[in-house]
């Protein structure tokens, strides 16, 4: 509850940021614009989403014959969550991670990698893959792109605004005394702003791993193999990291695919693991 209640408010923070940015440019024609261009964008790939990662990564298609015990597994995860069965690929990549795309439950798919199949127990994987279920549930993927929209107009009326300050930063206003300071605030304004819009778009994937975390251990009924499933991952995932990896979509995967510390945690798409680990173990 309190993950959908932190989603819901860093929306209203995009959105209010993005009100704010349209006023700074003159009024809503050009907050108008950058958001139907955003919108255009993003929603294009939310539509063809599924498609393009799985294409991205090589993933292949798997039916029941191909490999009776993981189908049969996501068959039973999906019928306990209520969810139509997803189509369930498997990414030919040493490095242990999984993710789940689609528009919506009817247009779902999990991926495992070849990686995640060998090392995780029976028990492990099921929670990995209660995980990705649970994203297929609460709709992470039209949520991420509703963020993703809202930040990238946001960053195009930023940049709308440093060339509108550039371009006049020679003009009259000079002579009123308000031009410098004008053009630094309009400057502080198109840098800030987006920089802000891309933290808050971190924090809401991070909010959704969090409640990923507990709708996949609801689903499994086993909070506990989630946890020791995420600390196998960790480790092994920075021991063989993915060498396909890509920034667009590392949000996409349970674990991290990509590596940083210090500063750039707080651009990171994936909450701390220690602290995933600690509220599963909590769990009962």
């Amino acid at each position: 509850m309190m993950n959908r209640f932190k989603t819901t408010l860093l929306l209203s923070l995009l959105t209010v940021l993005l009100v704010f940015m349209g006023g700074a440019i003159g009024g809503q024609g050009g907050m108008l614009i950058a958001f139907v261009m955003a919108a255009v964008m993003n929603f294009g790939s939310y539509w063809f989403s599924d498609k393009l990662v799985l294409r991205m990564y090589n993933a292949r298609e798997i039916t029941r014959a191909d490999n009776p015990a993981f189908y049969e597994m996501v068959e039973r995860l999906a019928s306990r969550a209520g969810l139509p069965m997803p189509k369930v690929y498997i990414i030919p990549d040493q490095s242990p991670n999984a993710f789940a795309t689609g528009r919506n439950p009817r247009h779902a798919a999990v991926a495992a990698t070849e990686g995640i199949l060998r090392i995780l127990s029976p028990e492990e994987l099921e929670g990995v893959m209660a995980h990705e279920l649970g994203h297929v549930m609460n709709r992470d993927i039209l949520i991420s792109t509703i963020a993703a929209t809202f930040a990238g107009a946001i960053s195009m009326i930023g940049s709308m605004l440093q060339w509108g300050a550039m371009l006049g930063a020679g003009r009259g206003d000079d002579e009123e005394g308000g031009g410098i300071g004008g053009l630094v605030g309009s400057l502080a304004m198109a840098i800030l702003a987006p920089i802000a819009a891309m933290l808050i778009q971190m924090a809401v994937s991070r909010s959704r791993e969090y409640l990923a975390d507990a709708t996949g251990a609801q689903i499994s009924g086993r909070p506990q193999s989630l946890a020791s499933a995420l600390a196998k991952l960790q480790q092994a995932s920075q021991l063989i990291p993915m060498q396909e990896a890509r920034p667009a979509t590392a949000h996409m995967f349970i674990v991290n695919p990509l590596t940083g510390g210090g500063l750039m945690s707080l651009f990171s798409t994936h909450p701390p693991m220690e602290e995933r680990i600690a509220r599963l173990q909590a769990m009962r």
